[in-house]
């Protein structure tokens, strides 16, 4: 089965330099990057800044990616979730599985 993991990143670079270790480890078929403007609690106030929404493609573990994550990324709290598509054509589900 393919996830998709969502993870938000401070700047484009670091980003796509985690996104290609992820792509070279062969943990994700593929990943999409986007500008997002986020608004969230932190330490007790209300933050706003620009971010890098990236989302994953994968048929690897929630936890694999999770811990890879959680090993490179620069926040101290990094957001990893994971959402499971309810159907994926056949032809792009193959690729991801063969990609990984």
């Amino acid at each position: 089965a393919m996830i998709l993991i969502l993870s938000t990143f401070s700047n484009k670079k670091e980003a796509h330099d985690i996104g290609k270790m992820l792509l070279n480890e062969k943990l994700i078929a593929c990943y999409n990057i986007a500008p997002v403007e986020s608004a969230y609690w932190w330490k007790d106030k209300i933050e706003e800044t620009n971010e890098i929404l990236m989302i994953m493609k994968t048929n690897k573990s929630f936890e694999q990616i999770e811990e890879f994550l959680i090993r490179y990324h620069s926040y101290e709290t990094p957001e990893v979730i994971a959402l499971e598509p309810k159907s994926v054509n056949k032809k792009y589900l193959k690729w991801v599985n063969t990609a990984c």
